[in-house]
């Protein structure tokens, strides 16, 4: 069974890229671009033979992508399936009698067994980690009790909880899924766990159920029924019914949450919880890609609150946030704030400091790795002391800094250079064939732009210089090496009734291009002249781009 090509393998033997045409081109666009590169690539335009054999070879090559292309069988397969798709003997993907609508159902019935098989493989673990560590001892001391005990100046450093969770899922077929989930606590020398069961089933499109059985030996046997239910396209209701078994009896539990979307970026919630703790919540929950905002109130049994907390993200590569909030109840009142960044590509370190009465100052430490997560509440002190706040404040700051510059930032470094060197290994082939086409290209395009051609567009538009590749204009990049490749008889070769046109996609399938840094951030860089002026552009390597244009245009005053 054939499998759709990846985006990479794609980008190699882009059709589409070749004519320089849209995805979405109509059949005249395509005969059009066809009918320019043809006239471009023709071998009996040269008499020398090898420039006549190059021109065959690029010919051959635009007529394929044309053949594909133009035909709506051939070309509904090369969009789902990549050039492996019509390189199958006898047609195996589909029949070719197929229209291209019949060819898309086929190609979506396909992609759902291929996900049915790889349900079956997958358990999609998720685990936590949580350490409790108590290190109060190093603010709140006794010196002059017992200034006499051996070992008192020694700040005692214990760790007094600990919580260990995983779970992982069973997919038994597309709709039902088994989950299998435990537990391990202790705290001060007692501890226990418990291991669950979850049987989930989705209904439909618009909601799910769930069985669950538990067992432990701190608790009694657990059963519980989950329900999820789209009422509206806007609106949503969960509900959770549990009976837990234990040495007092029967203990029955019910919460409900009711959910509406009240705009794009916007959620409100009410949730009503009876039996263990009984409670009214209702919070609002506001998401957008710079912030995250919730305010939330709380009626119960013993805990009553109202919180209000904002989290503010950067829009930068390391998916920097910022967060802070404020909760007061009966219990008390607690300040939280901290900020949390990504360390490498699976990876998310964040730490916050929470400041309450009665519960002192402590520090709060997690990272996620994939699908783990591991936690260290630090409790420093039972007291609101302003050098528990400071250290809990500047200490993660100076650690994490001196741990990026000397440790996280030369991994990533030396990790970055392993892919990329992988990558150029896997695609040396690949680049080494499309380098000896695009200089092939260049020598068809040399041949047909000669000095009388030039002169003759000396009023129209001109390429008088063009690169493509990567570009290091930073000062604080200066050790990277600039990688570019000279485009400019192919972008020449490209312009028609003084006008260039180039689609968003890669323009490393142009006709004359290659990638000269595989896996790096490549631009296109052009210096040209219309009606006698000087313009000059640089785009992002799958950037559209369209010339000539005024805001192009060098300003060459005084």
């Amino acid at each position: 069974m054939a499998t759709a090509l990846s985006e990479e393998e794609l980008d190699n033997e882009d059709y589409y890229s070749l004519l320089n045409v849209r995805r979405e081109a109509s059949s005249e666009e395509l005969k059009a671009a066809y009918r320019r590169l043809c006239m471009l690539y023709h071998p009996d335009k040269h008499r020398d033979p090898e420039l006549k054999s190059q021109a065959e070879r690029l010919f051959n090559l635009v007529h394929q992508a044309y053949e594909v292309l133009s035909d709506p069988q051939t070309r509904a397969i090369y969009d789902i399936y990549g050039k492996r798709g019509l390189e199958m003997e006898g047609w195996e993907v589909v029949e070719r009698r197929r229209t291209p609508a019949e060819i898309r159902e086929e190609f979506e019935r396909l992609q759902r067994e291929r996900e049915e098989r790889r349900l079956q493989q997958r358990t999609n673990p998720k685990g936590t980690i949580s350490v409790g560590v108590d290190a109060t001892d190093l603010f709140d001391r006794y010196d002059e009790e017992y200034e006499d005990v051996s070992g008192s100046s020694f700040p005692q450093i214990e760790i007094n909880k600990m919580h260990i969770s995983q779970s992982i899922e069973a997919p038994l077929t597309a709709t039902d899924t088994a989950i299998l989930s435990g537990s391990l606590s202790t705290q001060n020398g007692n501890g226990g766990g418990s291991i669950n069961f979850a049987l989930r089933r989705v209904t439909s499109a618009k909601g799910w159920g769930e069985l669950e059985f538990g067992a432990g030996d701190l608790q009694g046997p657990l059963f519980g029924l989950k329900l999820f239910r789209n009422l509206t396209p806007r609106c949503f209701v969960t509900t959770n019914c549990a009976l837990q078994f234990s040495s007092r009896g029967i203990r029955p539990g019910l919460t409900t949450v009711l959910a509406r979307n009240l705009d794009k970026n916007t959620v409100g919630y009410l949730q009503w919880r009876w039996g263990i703790q009984s409670a009214m919540n209702t919070s609002i929950v506001r998401d957008t890609k710079t912030s995250h905002f919730t305010v939330a109130l709380q009626l119960g049994i013993p805990h009553s609150f109202a919180l209000i907390s904002y989290q503010h993200k950067f829009q930068d590569d390391d998916q920097t946030r910022v967060k802070g909030s404020l909760k007061a109840g009966f219990f008390g009142t607690v300040v939280e704030y901290g900020a949390e960044r990504k360390i490498s590509r699976h990876s998310v370190l964040g730490a916050a400091v929470s400041i309450g009465v009665p519960q002192g100052v402590s520090l709060k430490v997690k990272l996620n790795r994939a699908s783990q997560t591991y936690f260290f509440p630090i409790h420093l002190t039972d007291q609101l002391l302003p050098s528990a706040v400071f250290y809990a404040t500047v200490g993660p700051l100076v650690v994490y800094f001196a741990m990026h510059r000397l440790i996280i930032k030369p991994y990533l470094r030396a990790q970055k250079e392993k892919e990329l060197e992988k990558q150029r290994e896997s695609a040396a082939t690949d680049v080494l064939q499309k380098k000896q086409e695009a200089e092939s290209a260049v020598t068809q395009g040399g041949a047909r732009r000669g000095p009388s051609s030039t002169r003759s567009l000396s009023l129209g538009l001109i390429i008088v210089n063009a690169w493509y590749g990567k570009f290091v204009n930073d000062k604080s990049r200066k050790s990277e090496k600039v990688k570019v490749i000279d485009v400019t008889v192919p972008l020449q070769c490209l312009v028609k009734d003084s006008k260039l046109i180039l689609t968003e996609a890669s323009k490393a399938g142009l006709p004359g291009f290659y990638d000269p840094c595989v896996g790096e951030e490549k631009n296109l860089k052009v210096l040209y002249q219309f009606r006698g002026v000087l313009h000059q552009v640089m785009v992002l390597d799958s950037e559209a781009l369209r010339i000539p244009k005024q805001s192009h245009r060098i300003d060459t005053d005084g």
